[in-house]
């Protein structure tokens, strides 16, 4: 799994709403978190279909936050912008399965341990609230 490009700046421009904690307009929001405006207006478009932004047009219009910041976490932005989080493609509804034994449904080892393993990202990007961002707390310890 790799977090794209798009997903970086999407958990960047939700750090800068939550920093603002008020309506702030497209521009402003691309110069401080340092993403393209071109980039910034279509990912905002992708967060508040996702229901994780609002945005008010007009003189006065702009983004921000629809919500408190402890109740969104980096998994729901991530898969706002990316899709649901499958570190392989056999975790995914619509896979189909082709190798010896598995009739479709994927049961091998190796989905096992990769079902395993997507679990506890997924658990860990859930913890992590854009709260604990602009906190600058990650709920655990960089790894080297």
């Amino acid at each position: 799994m790799k977090i794209t490009r798009e997903s970086d700046y999407a958990l960047r421009i939700m750090r800068c709403l939550a920093v603002k904690g008020k309506l702030t307009d497209a521009k402003t929001v691309s110069e401080e978190a340092r993403v393209p405006l071109r980039f910034t207006i279509k990912i905002l478009s992708k967060l508040v279909n996702g229901n994780v932004v609002k945005s008010r047009k007009g003189v006065n219009g702009g983004y921000a936050l629809n919500g408190a910041p402890k109740d969104i976490s980096m998994r729901m932005i991530i898969e706002i912008i990316e899709g649901p989080l499958t570190i392989s493609p056999c975790l995914s509804d619509d896979f189909k399965c082709e190798h010896d034994g598995c009739d479709g449904e994927c049961s091998c080892f190796y989905n096992h341990v990769f079902d395993d393993i997507n679990y506890i990202i997924s658990e860990k990007l859930d913890k992590i609230s854009l709260k604990d961002v602009v906190a600058g707390s990650s709920g655990g310890q960089k790894h080297d």
